[in-house]
């Protein structure tokens, strides 16, 4: 592919800003996306360099633009692509600077990705492979026309590569989903537990297939053995098996709009959705028409597919069930599960010798709060929460399961760890968990248990005032006692006369009677919820 069959494509609408026949006619070998002020020692001859130009401000002078297309120049770059989201457009200083360097400039608008460039070029080197000269690529050049074949015919994941590796022997080597997957392993690999493939995930001859995708959505080539062969050799493995990888997203994407119209449909205002509305939108995504189905709800990054991909990744080792993963008219990501009822045929599929039998309703929250930690671990900086309804029974309990999911989303967000002051960083909670006043008060919305909590209270919400927290103080641990008074008094180290005083006070200023049962738990819930 060369330089000049970037701007014939319409879908990336590129825009030359300087170039003539020998920058657009230059064979490109790759692409690289930075930011870095100095690029050139992470760059390899004939590479595209994407950048957003973020190094760059208007403040700075003309020599930072030379600096930086001279470290391009030095390595021998193939061309620049400037993002104009940044500032507006590509800065006259650097377009100046690669005409001084001999550098083709191109603009990428901001309605094309990066990734839509990374991934057309990709797609155009490995359509060609039998093409191309051989002295860009480690990989034999019947080995490439190989896979290209293979590519295009849409072979499964374990045979393209089994035949990737065949060259080195057929050593052990797996693809590996960011949890620990297996997607596909050759015949010299043994299987692999979730647990080991998700160690292996973060093992040094682990490679990402996809750089690009989101660390939950990521695919890794892991050879557990030495091969002796060239880095760039297994780079090419991984950047075959990305293609592949992007057939198969190509494929889910079709599968999520009818995901989305089940959601919308479960997520209308009137209180039912006709029946022979909801069991088509069902069967539009290959669920049965007849329950049971649990519904999970998650929450995580605000930007990109992020939660949609972590979602869809933990759904995938409920084995045996199929499952519909869209988005909600709010956008947040949810999915309708169905035991039993494995939708999941293309290739994105676990490598075993035989299916196991599929989760029971009641397992399937189980599995899911036991991946969690290590969905959480692949982006350990965001928080990721997830709810999951109990099961419905029939297509009519399905609206009613997706309030439970909400509901029990809000609880996971609220969770604090034992001993922690502040929510948990990552928590998934089951509708099932909710058993205790604690536990059920946590999925309500913040500032409606905020307000119960200073309605209740009254004047004793106010806890600057010291003689209000020492009633309070008094209040809770009265309540922790079952209202005995010399319990009370014991603990705090007080006469039963001044807990009796306190008591009073508190009942006066709340205006309840301590004596009732129902009073009890208004107080106990609106200390739960300060």
């Amino acid at each position: 592919m060369h330089v000049e069959d970037l701007l014939r494509l319409e879908s990336l609408d590129l825009t030359l800003l300087w170039g003539d026949g020998p920058q657009l006619t230059r064979e490109i070998s790759g692409v690289t996306a930075t930011d870095l002020e100095d690029p050139g020692r992470f760059l390899q001859r004939d590479e595209l360099v994407l950048s957003g130009l973020v190094w760059w401000t208007p403040a700075d002078d003309e020599a930072k633009a030379e600096r930086f297309v001279a470290a391009l120049h030095g390595a021998g770059a193939a061309a620049l692509l400037a993002g104009e989201e940044t500032h507006g457009g590509v800065p006259d200083v650097l377009v100046d600077a690669c005409r001084r360097h001999g550098i083709a400039i191109l603009s990428v608008p901001v309605h094309t990705s990066f990734r839509a460039v990374t991934d057309t070029v990709y797609l155009r080197q490995w359509g060609d492979l039998s093409r191309r000269p051989a002295d860009h690529y480690a990989l034999p050049e019947n080995v490439r026309a190989e896979l290209s074949r293979l590519l295009a015919d849409g072979v499964d994941p374990d045979t393209l590569l089994t035949r990737a590796v065949a060259h080195l022997g057929t050593p052990p080597a797996y693809v590996l989903s960011a949890t620990g997957r297996t997607i596909a392993r050759t015949p010299t690999a043994a299987p692999l537990s979730v647990r080991r493939a998700a160690e292996a995930v973060t093992a040094p001859t682990t490679l990402s297939v996809d750089p690009d995708a989101s660390p939950y959505g990521q695919w890794h080539l892991h050879l557990p053995e030495p091969v002796g062969a060239p880095p760039r050799m297994l780079h090419e493995i991984a950047e075959v098996l990305a293609q592949h990888r992007q057939a198969t997203l190509r494929r889910e994407r079709t599968t999520r709009a009818p995901a989305s119209d089940l959601l919308t449909l479960l997520d209308t205002p009137s209180s039912t959705a006709a029946p022979a509305a909801l069991r088509t939108a069902l069967q539009a995504c290959g669920l049965p028409d007849e329950g049971p189905y649990t519904v999970v709800t998650a929450q995580g990054p605000a930007d990109g597919d992020g939660t949609l991909d972590a979602l869809t990744e933990a759904l995938r080792h409920l084995t045996g069930c199929g499952f519909a993963v869209g988005r909600l008219p709010t956008g947040e990501p949810a999915a309708v599960i169905s035991p039993g009822t494995d939708t999941e045929t293309d290739s994105d599929t676990d490598a075993t010798p035989s299916t196991p039998p599929s989760l029971s309703p009641a397992s399937i929250a189980t599995t899911l709060k036991n991946l969690w930690p290590t969905l959480q671990s692949r982006n350990a900086n965001v928080p990721l929460h997830g709810g999951i309804s109990t099961p419905a029974a029939t297509q009519q309990n399905l609206k009613g399961a997706l309030t439970q999911a909400r509901y029990a989303l809000t609880a996971a967000r609220a969770q604090k760890a034992p001993g922690a002051s502040t929510a948990s960083p990552s928590h998934v909670t089951a509708i099932e968990d909710l058993t205790t006043l604690a536990a059920l008060l946590t999925g309500i919305p913040a500032d409606v248990r905020t307000a119960f909590g200073v309605h209740a209270l009254g004047p004793l919400a106010d806890d600057t005032n010291p003689s209000h927290r020492m009633l309070l103080e008094t209040l809770d641990v009265f309540l922790a006692h079952n209202g005995s008074w010399a319990r009370t008094a014991e603990a705090l180290h007080l006469h039963v006369n001044t807990v009796h005083y306190r008591i009073q006070r508190v009942e006066m200023l709340t205006g309840r009677d301590l004596a009732r049962l129902d009073h009890k738990l208004d107080l106990k819930a609106a200390l739960l919820c300060r």
